[in-house]
């Protein structure tokens, strides 16, 4: 209980005086013990009324009881009425002399107001603009608006719609948004679910029941009762757990490409969508009469209501026709033909619903009334049959629109005899002669010789059209002028750039790639010649923009138009290395072998000092089996650049390939004197490892790190090297050295603990691993060599501690939440630690390499094969991923599949990789390819 007082015994507050509420006063007797008691001072009782009254809504009364009256008072009764004189005056008598001070103060009143009032109406005049300026009201805000409403026709008038009933809607909101939703207990749904089911069970005292599942059900191995009588159903919700993050998996794998993968994401694609939509048809039968009643009502309103409408009418027949009442429909436009006689939209819904004869009468009807109109003409042309009639028809057509362009095309189309055609078309272009279409139409019946005449003609009468220039471009490239195709399109842009008509640089580009598709080359690369700089000053980012270009082109798989934009890119920029690498690729990727050669031949030359166009030229002359090419071309490189190590190396790599390790030597020795790099030194170590003189290597590593002590894989080297000669205490000392030397280094901290722990000595590994934590903090390799070191050794306790301190240190890896996954985790938290990552982590390939993983256990083989594509999308470079999906077509893959699996990641070369470095890395394997490697690493991989 708690120690505190109640309230009334508690002592009372300091003052506090008994009723002082009501107007009660302290005080103290004689008979009272101790010292009296002073009362509360006047100020005291005053505030005390005063909150007492404030409180009631009552003026404050006195220390007595009664209200405080004021002299002042304005709502005393005998100020109220002048003629009511009361008090003082009531025996008052007024005589004559009182009236006439009455009025002489009057008069004196009304002269001083007269004189002030010009002066006062004058100041509330401006006052009162003043407050109407800065306040308008609402008919003075809409004043012009109202005015121009008188401008307004009766046409305006009628087609407003009507305003409909939405205080039910609002209601209606109003009473969904105050409704409550609960979640509804798992008893009341399993109790739903078992409503209708019906069995016979034995209660306890032996009588037979007959319904649903009760209090004396009996519990199964599926579930306990509850004291409501329900079971729980456990191994169903377990696999509605799974169901549920199965679910969140698949839209975490939709929205992996979005900004964020929070396992909620949506993708929407919209061309499927709307693709979706259109084989969604609607039929009459689906939808309810009423709506279509109520509907009908509507269009009904709206054509009585404005009967010029044409739309109202049109829309009234469609709703006949979806509700399958074809002849209502026809009357429906016959009437709306008859009120909108000018419009060719409801003439041409008439002729559309009608028959092919009443579609002819109702096309001459509509022709009467709009005979200017080419659509009704067309139409009607449509209508024929006999293309004598047709051409009749288009004939009256052109008497009527003689401007009208797309019934001259239609008479053009319909005439068997190019001849004929031709005299059309002249005939056209002398009555239209601003239509370019015409114009170019005319010169692809004429020969070459008489095009260019029509195009001269063409370009006359419209000087502002592109469509000419490059008509009369492609002109050339057709009768094999190759030099004037150039000289026309620079004609051109000179022409149109003085007539103020050029296009945006994004339009000729366009321009270009229809060129392409039509199979114009030469002119799609005159145009991006003369047009590409179009609109961009020289200190603009030209080289990225035109980059951009390029990348657009090759997606779109104009392929000839990006290599004529790297072209006059690389003219602009000779000396740019990425221009020249983006050709090279564009060559490789959609060209061929000496289109690619040709261009990393002058890419070289445009920069000699690029090792990296160095190197891929002599890779693909390598490739291609030209072994002299390829060390000629290495020779070049290296009269070049003598002090570059990656020339010297990829000559090294040339000869070591190809067995000539003496060759290779004798480089690696001329390398050290003329580069001599740690680099360099690493490489001599490692090929005299790998080709079986471990004592040459220890006497060329003990000689690298007297030059270069800080150079860390000098000393893992040299540690590998003794322990591959099973000298591991001289290994131990090499590591720790390193450490020393380089205490940054990751993998020397991983070497030295993995050699501690092979020794037995897993408390020292285990050290070593902290004090490589202090060196490095958050290094994720680190922390997880540290978890596994406590799992090998069977400590799984220390190892969940450990993960979660990793998890703290570094929350983003997905190394360790695969490795906590795979390995720390029950086999049924695995899916929902996935989707935990996954939220964490965004875009991860270890993540997504196990959440394949456990798709393949639980042999859903699509959705795996779907996340390790994800994966490799993610990071090509990561070998050991490549390794699990080869392993996973292996066993559930079709040999198509392995075999594009494989060449896609030859083509990759991945480089990085647990496992796949350690095979690499292996000197056993020295000299093996990239698919030799991937068989290894697929045995590796678990």
């Amino acid at each position: 209980m708690s120690g505190r007082k109640d309230f009334l015994g508690q002592p009372a507050p300091e003052n506090y005086v008994a009723g002082l509420g009501r107007g009660a006063t302290g005080f103290t007797t004689r008979s009272d013990l101790g010292p009296a008691r002073e009362g509360p001072s006047e100020e005291q009782i005053k505030e005390a009324l005063a909150k007492r009254a404030a409180q009631l809504g009552t003026a404050a009364p006195t220390a007595y009881g009664a209200p405080e009256k004021k002299d002042d008072d304005d709502d005393d009764e005998r100020f109220q009425d002048p003629e009511n004189e009361v008090g003082l005056f009531a025996s008052g008598t007024f005589d004559r002399d009182d009236d006439e001070a009455d009025r002489i103060y009057q008069e004196v009143d009304e002269k001083m107001d007269k004189r002030r009032r010009a002066r006062r109406e004058a100041r509330e005049e401006a006052e009162r603009e003043e407050y109407e300026r800065n306040n308008p009201k609402i008919q003075q805000q809409f004043a012009d608006l109202k005015r121009a409403l008188g401008s307004v026709t009766d046409e305006d008038w009628a087609s407003i719609p009507e305003v409909g009933d939405l205080t039910g809607k609002n209601k209606r909101t109003k009473q969904n948004l105050r409704q409550r939703f609960y979640a509804i207990p798992d008893s009341v749904i399993a109790g739903a679910r078992d409503a209708g089911q019906f069995d016979t069970s034995i209660s306890t005292n032996g009588e037979e029941t007959n319904g649903t599942n009760g209090i004396n059900g009996a519990s199964g191995a599926n579930g306990a009762d509850g004291v409501d009588g329900t079971m729980t159903n456990f191994a169903d919700l377990g696999a509605a757990r799974d169901k549920v993050l199965q679910v969140r998996l698949d839209q975490a794998a939709q929205g992996s490409n979005t900004e964020s993968v929070s396992g909620t994401a949506t993708n929407i694609d919209a061309k499927g969508y709307l693709t979706s939509l259109s084989k969604s048809e609607l039929k009459a039968g689906e939808i309810p009469v009423g709506d279509v009643k109520r509907v009908r009502s509507l269009l009904e309103s709206v054509i009585k209501t404005n009967p010029k409408h044409g739309p109202g009418w049109i829309a009234a027949a469609r709703l006949e026709e979806f509700a399958g009442r074809t002849v209502a429909a026809r009357n429906v436009i016959a009437r709306g033909t008859e009120n909108c006689p000018k419009s060719e939209d409801v003439w041409l819904e008439s002729i559309r619903l009608n028959d092919n004869h009443n579609a002819k009468i109702i096309a001459a009807n509509a022709l009467k009334n709009n005979d200017r109109s080419t659509r009704l003409w067309i139409e009607a042309m449509k209508l024929e049959n006999n293309p004598q009639a047709k051409k009749r028809v288009l004939r009256l057509a052109i008497d009527a629109v003689p401007q009208s362009v797309a019934i001259w095309k239609e008479a053009v189309n319909l005439e068997e005899d190019p001849n004929d055609a031709k005299l059309m078309l002249a005939k056209a272009t002398e009555i239209i002669p601003l239509s370019v279409e015409l114009w170019l139409a005319l010169a692809r019946l004429e020969t070459p010789e008489s095009a260019q005449a029509v195009l001269n003609k063409a370009r006359k009468a419209v000087p502002t059209s592109h469509e000419i220039w490059v008509a009369a471009a492609r002109l050339q490239e057709q009768m094999g002028a190759a030099n004037m195709v150039g000289r026309v399109m620079e004609r051109g842009v000179k022409a149109l750039a003085r007539e103020s008509a050029m296009l945006k640089r994004e339009e000729w580009i366009n321009e270009a790639e229809r060129c392409e598709d039509e199979g114009a080359v030469l002119t799609c690369v005159a145009i991006i010649k003369e047009t590409l700089g179009w609109g961009l000053e020289e200190d603009d980012e030209r080289k990225g923009v035109w980059k951009e270009d390029a990348k657009s082109s090759i997606g779109r798989g104009k392929y000839e138009t990006a290599r004529a934009i790297y072209a006059y890119s690389l003219r602009v920029f000779v000396q740019s290395r990425s221009l020249w690498l983006a050709a090279a690729d564009l060559e490789r990727n959609h060209g061929t072998r000496q289109a690619l050669w040709d261009v990393l031949e002058k890419g070289t030359n445009a920069c000699p000092n690029s090792e990296v166009l160095w190197m891929q030229l002599v890779k693909e002359k390598w490739q291609a089996g030209d072994m002299d090419a390829a060390r000629h071309t290495l020779g070049t490189a290296f009269s070049r650049n003598p002090k570059n190590e990656d020339i010297w190396l990829a000559a090294v790599k040339l000869e070591a390939d190809h067995g000539q390790t003496n060759q290779a030597r004798t480089l690696l020795e001329q390398a050290r004197l003329e580069s001599g790099t740690s680099r360099v030194w690493v490489k001599s170590v490692a090929f005299e490892r790998a080709w079986g003189t471990p004592d040459d290597a220890l006497d060329l590593v003990n000689q690298g790190l007297q030059l270069y002590p800080s150079a860390p894989k000098l000393w893992m080297l040299k540690g590998q090297i003794y322990e591959a000669l099973s000298k591991l205490p001289q290994a131990r000392e090499a590591y720790n050295t390193g450490t020393r030397a380089c205490p940054k280094s990751v993998p020397l901290w991983l070497l030295t603990a993995r050699i501690e722990e092979r020794q037995g000595a897993s408390v020292r590994a285990r050290s070593v691993l902290e004090r490589a934590r202090l060196a490095v903090p958050k290094q994720e390799e680190l922390w997880l060599e540290s978890v596994r070191l406590e799992r090998r050794a069977g400590n799984l306790a220390a190892a969940n501690t450990m993960m979660a301190q990793a998890l703290q240190e570094a929350p983003t890896s997905g190394r360790l939440w695969a490795e906590k996954i795979m390995h720390l985790e029950a086999r049924t938290q695995r899916k929902p630690r996935v989707l935990e990552a996954i939220k964490k982590v965004d875009k991860d390939p270890f993540l997504f390499v196990t959440a394949a993983r456990l798709f393949w256990a639980e042999r859903k083989l699509d959705k795996a094969d779907t996340w390790f594509g994800k994966a490799i999308v993610e990071d090509a470079d990561l070998g050991d991923t490549w390794a699990w999906y080869v392993k996973f077509l292996q066993e559930h893959g079709t040999a198509e599949k392995r075999v594009e699996a494989v060449s896609k990641c030859v083509m990759s070369e991945p480089k990085h990789g647990e496992v796949w470095q350690s095979v690499n890395k292996d000197p056993k394997n020295a000299g093996k390819g990239i698919e030799d490697i991937l068989k290894i690493c697929v045995g590796l991989v678990k």
